[in-house]
């Protein structure tokens, strides 16, 4: 018989049935195929700070190799190339093709910046007077190219007819207080006469007492007259006196500018006033139903139709088009190389190839941001300019009169590179 072997065991229905324990995973077990490991992104942070260094070269890449448009313009402007405010403008692909044919001639030392033509004192928005309100425009008197003086209409609103009925009222109130200021100052006249003429006749009075008294006295003294006549002749001349008093009092009532009478013409004067200023206010109100122009000028374009409530963009617009001048955005790193009197070129398309002319009368004080661009996709839009106004000359005002808010691209002429 042989031995029996240990690792056998009884599989007879009473054996007992041996039951697989759970085992701790150590965390070194390889996952099921087609499975992802819930931790398995770990692996792979080291690229976040890869790519983050990525953009962080290309931005700075970008500012120093530039594209072929923008380190021409740096050729041609004799700047250097780099980053900044300094970065030259982006011209449209015409004039750059001028450029490159050499149709626009630009010394190295001349200064490049971007502008527009404008009127001289910009153009004027002809909005609604303050307070119109909810008004709409009845009457357009206007037409674009019009020439305009100071005052003259340019549109009237649909409440004017309401206005001018209440400035037709004040009006009227005002003559109703002014007769009844002149009638109670000639009641009060007649009423000062009167008492005047009492006065005199009271003076007349007492000095007739006084001349009878004296008489009685001397035959009272004759014994020609009695005590009793003397007596009453004394109590007349009392009496006359009195009155004399009373009729002076009264006078001077109209005289000393006192009393009830005066106190009537003062309340006429004052309801003459408070109807004189009612009036005031009826005639600023007519203002607000009309829209006047505030200088001389032409208008440029009617922005509102008849019954439309007139807009942010008003009624219309007027300049002064017999001064033409061109606003410039100078970078502040070329500012210093511009000087007034310097002699300037403005070219664009829209004027053909004969450039206007001007001279620089001022240059800014302030540094903005800049709000001229070209359609260049590698213009720098938030560049740091001065604005430099450009007075054109009468030949060149009169080709650019009617082109309004064009954009331009300027050449400061400069005699060296400071600016002298």
């Amino acid at each position: 018989m042989s031995a029996p072997d240990p690792t056998h065991r009884e599989t007879s229905p009473e054996a007992p049935k041996v039951v697989p324990l759970p085992l701790e995973d150590s965390g070194k077990a390889e996952a099921a195929p087609g499975r992802r490991h819930p931790l398995a992104w770990i692996r792979h942070l080291w690229r976040v700070p890869v790519l983050m260094l990525i953009i962080a070269a290309s931005g700075t890449a970008a500012l120093y190799f530039q594209p072929p448009t923008v380190r021409a313009i740096f050729a041609w402007t004799g700047l250097e190339i780099g980053g900044g405010t300094s970065d030259p403008i982006a011209v449209s692909p015409v004039l750059l093709e001028r450029l490159e044919q050499g149709a626009v001639d630009v010394s190295p030392n001349d200064v490049v910046a971007l502008g527009r033509l404008l009127p001289e004192g910009d153009i004027i928005t002809l909005a609604p007077p303050f307070g119109a309100g909810d008004a709409r425009v009845a009457s357009i008197l206007v037409e674009e190219g019009q020439m305009v003086s100071v005052g003259d209409l340019v549109a009237t609103l649909d409440n004017e007819d309401q206005l001018t009925s209440a400035l037709a009222s004040a009006r009227v109130a005002v003559d109703v207080r002014q007769a009844a200021l002149e009638q109670t100052q000639d009641s009060v006249e007649a009423s000062r006469l009167e008492a005047l003429a009492n006065r005199d006749r009271a003076q007349s009075a007492l000095d007739l007492a006084e001349a009878t008294l004296e008489r009685t006295q001397q035959l009272f003294e004759r014994g020609i007259s009695s005590q009793a006549t003397l007596d009453s002749e004394q109590a007349s001349v009392a009496t006359a006196e009195r009155e004399l008093e009373r009729m002076t009092a009264t006078l001077s009532r109209f005289e000393n500018g006192g009393g009830v009478a005066q106190a009537d013409i003062r309340l006429a004067e004052q309801n003459l006033r408070a109807a004189e200023a009612d009036l005031a206010r009826a005639e600023g109100d007519l203002r607000q139903a009309r829209i006047v122009a505030p200088t001389n000028g032409v208008i440029l374009s009617i922005n509102t139709r008849l019954g439309e409530r007139p807009g942010d963009e008003g009624v219309a617009t007027l300049a002064d088009t017999a001064h033409m001048v061109a606003e410039l955005e100078v970078y502040q790193a070329d500012i210093g190389r511009v000087a007034p009197g310097q002699s300037v070129q403005l070219s664009t398309e829209a004027l053909g190839s004969e450039p206007l002319t001007g001279d620089v009368t001022r240059i800014g004080l302030e540094v903005g941001r800049q709000t001229l661009v070209a359609d260049d996709p590698a213009a720098n839009t938030d560049a740091r300019v001065i604005t430099v106004t450009v007075a054109l000359d009468a030949p060149s005002t009169e080709r650019a009169a009617a082109l309004s808010g064009l954009e331009v691209v300027a050449r400061v002429e400069t005699e060296d590179g400071s600016g002298t």
